[in-house]
């Protein structure tokens, strides 16, 4: 990393554990006067911090001198920025992530051409998940005892899931009985509610699924096109929530259909997907939105082979800080490609922009 390792580093041939050991110690501290050797590297080791304490990190602020180099820069726990009202816009599902948190680290150019931590503050408004760091520290404890990434057969988020996996479906035996009375009274009530559920080998709950006749009713309407995103939200078992969402003609999210999953892999969503599916009376979407996930990729491939699979644009442009915030065209770069995505009305217009 940087001038924070110089003290504690044994040369070269330091072995891979004792990294490790060092940098789950280092990360832990971070405090002002700490000095890095460039932005980057500064903001990797608060990414660290920040995923062992259980916020995200983002980048945001620059200022540069007339010579374009930069002078101080600010990044701040991703829950930062002015609260915005729930948006209607089914592409904008997570608009309601921003509610000022302050928490942040300033960083300045040192006279050696190194930055140092200037201003540094760890005080949320919001609640923390450090739980969310434990999976990597485990991956990491693999690949050094299998040698490194190349011999690992399964990448972290494998083992991220697996770990939760286990987790959820830890889910108490009252739990589960008291979600299966729920749904048989609400068909009592309901004729057209449905719910499925979803149980494992040792007869533990694993997937719930339900809608009610309102959603059915509107799926007929509006489920031509939907967005399908497990990024909302968790409940206290660390279930992802999982709603379909349609737009109606007033341009208003609507809800057709939701689930809480034990998973996020492949078998999990075929299964979804195919409830849903059954729900709809066998009509599929003309079009699916989701984010770039592989194992919903190829859920939808399984279940809806007909239907256009397009990318969210949300969940796209969200990634262009970290893509690209580190060259120094980035306002010049971003500017550009906001035009070509929000501006251009054909492919070609696109392509020429």
């Amino acid at each position: 990393m940087g001038d924070h390792f110089v003290e504690s580093s044994e040369g070269e041939d330091e072995s891979k554990n004792d990294k490790m050991a060092q940098l789950d110690e280092l990360v832990q501290e971070l405090q002002i006067g700490m000095v890095f050797s460039t932005i980057d590297e500064m903001l990797n080791f608060y990414r660290k911090f920040g995923k062992q304490k259980g916020f995200s990190v983002k980048r945001r602020s620059l200022n540069k001198d007339k010579d374009g180099i930069i002078k101080y820069v600010t990044f701040t726990c991703g829950r930062s920025g002015k609260l915005k009202s729930q948006s209607n816009n089914a592409l904008e599902p997570r608009s309601c992530v921003k509610i000022g948190c302050n928490a942040r680290l300033c960083g300045r150019l040192y006279l050696d051409g190194k930055y140092v931590v200037s201003h540094f503050e760890d005080e949320h408004n919001h609640g923390l998940s450090p739980s969310k760091a434990r999976p990597n520290k485990s991956h990491n404890a693999q690949v050094i005892g299998a040698g490194g990434h190349e011999n690992l057969p399964f990448l972290e988020k494998d083992t991220r899931n697996m770990i939760a996996k286990v987790r959820r479906l830890r889910l108490g035996e009252g739990d589960a009985n008291a979600v299966q009375s729920y749904f048989l009274k609400m068909q009592s009530q309901n004729e057209g509610f449905f719910s499925m559920i979803d149980w494992d080998e040792h007869g533990r709950l694993k997937n719930v699924f339900w809608a009610d006749p309102r959603s059915r009713a509107a799926c007929k309407e509006f489920g031509d096109v939907i967005t399908f995103d497990t990024t909302y939200l968790t409940n206290k078992y660390d279930m992802p929530f999982a709603p379909f969402v349609g737009v109606n003609h007033h341009g208003q999210s609507i809800l057709l259909g939701c689930g809480l999953i034990s998973n996020e892999d492949t078998v999990t969503f075929t299964w979804l997907f195919q409830t849903w599916l059954a729900c709809m009376n066998g009509v599929a979407p003309f079009g699916i939105i989701t984010d770039q996930d592989r194992a919903m990729k190829n859920a939808i491939a399984i279940v809806f082979p007909n239907s256009r699979h397009r990318l969210c644009l949300w969940h796209i442009m969200k990634k262009m800080p970290e893509k690209l915030g580190a060259y120094n065209e980035y306002d010049s770069i971003s500017l550009s490609l906001a035009e070509a995505v929000y501006d251009s009305q054909s492919q070609q217009q696109f392509e020429d922009l």
